[in-house]
């Protein structure tokens, strides 16, 4: 049981950070936006604030089809003709959530 409370603390925490993470970037994507509209923003700040774009829609993605109905059928589906399309449906910080070290057996 310890074990389990161990890497359920390790998990919460890095999720946790991963918001945080992502709120700084967020707020920097609102930025750029805004700075975009004025006339004064570089290319590369444009195109980082368009990739944190995608990721918050991913996230969006992601929400709407797990409440969609039959969702435990249709997601391995969606998955995997995703992998097969080279789609990446997963936000990132999803994916530095998962670690091999954090797999509960």
């Amino acid at each position: 049981m310890r074990i389990f409370t161990k890497s359920f603390s390790r998990t919460l925490k890095k999720l946790q950070q991963s918001f945080l993470t992502e709120n700084i970037q967020n707020k920097k994507m609102l930025d750029i936006y805004i700075k975009y509209a004025e006339g004064n923003v570089s290319e590369e700040e444009l195109e980082n604030a368009n990739e944190q774009l995608k990721e918050i829609l991913k996230s969006l993605g992601l929400g709407i089809l797990i409440v969609l109905p039959f969702s435990p059928v249709t997601l391995p589906y969606i998955f995997s003709k995703a992998k097969e399309l080279n789609i990446d449906l997963i936000p990132n910080w999803y994916k530095s959530l998962s670690n091999d070290n954090d797999r509960l057996e």
